[in-house]
C-alpha cells in the first residue's frame, strides 16, 4: 500500500516538473523559477518593491537552494527524478524553510487581491486567466474542489491544506492533488 501511495506523489511531482519547465529542455534550473515568480507578478500587476513580490521572490531563492541541495547534485539543474527527491526531502526537512507554509502563504498573498484573507471566485478566475493562462471551465471546477466548506470562497486555511496535499498527501482525490489535473 505505500508503493501506491508514493507513486500518487511521484506523480503529482512529476506534472509540477513538467509545468515549470518552461523551455521543455527536461531539466529545471534558477531561471524556471525565475518564470514562475515573474508570471505571478506579471499577472498581478506587482511593482518589484511590493511586500508580496519580495516575499514571493525571497520564497523561490530560498525553495531552489534548498532543492540544490537536497538533490545531491553539484551542478544548478535538476532533471524530472532530481526534482521529485529534491522536493520529498525539502518538503520534510522544514529546518531551514517550511516549503507548504512559506510558499502557501506567499502566493495566497498574491491571489487574495483584495487582502480580506480569503480568495473569492473573481480572484481565482484571475490566477487562472492572468497567470495559468487557462479559462477552460475545468480549471474552475477546481475553485470548488479546494472551497471544501462550500462557502463559496477559499480561505487561507483551505488554501494552505492544499498545498501541504499537493506535496504529501497519498489521496489521488484530495483537493491538493488536483492542482495540475486529476490523478
Amino acid at each position: 500500500m505505500a508503493t501506491a501511495a508514493q507513486d500518487v506523489i511521484t506523480l503529482k511531482l512529476e506534472r509540477t516538473f513538467e509545468q515549470m519547465d518552461a523551455n521543455k529542455d527536461g531539466y529545471l534550473d534558477w531561471s524556471d523559477y525565475q518564470k514562475l515568480g515573474d508570471r505571478y507578478i506579471q499577472g498581478y500587476n506587482l511593482s518589484k518593491d511590493d511586500r508580496r513580490t519580495r516575499a514571493l521572490q525571497t520564497f523561490t531563492q530560498i525553495y531552489w537552494l534548498e532543492l540544490l541541495r537536497h538533490s545531491g547534485v553539484d551542478g544548478d539543474r535538476l532533471t524530472k527524478d532530481q526534482f521529485v527527491t529534491a522536493n520529498r526531502l525539502a518538503v520534510i526537512d522544514t529546518s531551514r524553510l517550511n516549503v507548504t507554509e512559506g510558499g502557501g502563504h506567499a502566493i495566497f498573498d498574491i491571489i487574495d487581491a483584495d487582502g480580506d484573507n480569503e480568495i473569492s471566485r473573481d480572484e481565482f478566475a484571475r490566477l487562472a486567466r492572468d497567470v495559468w493562462k487557462d479559462n477552460s471551465p475545468e480549471t474552475m471546477d477546481l475553485f470548488n474542489k479546494l472551497d471544501t466548506d462550500g462557502d463559496g470562497a477559499i480561505s487561507r486555511y483551505e488554501f494552505i491544506r492544499a498545498v501541504r496535499e499537493h506535496f504529501l498527501s497519498n489521496d489521488p482525490d484530495a483537493p491538493g492533488s488536483i492542482f495540475f489535473g486529476h490523478i
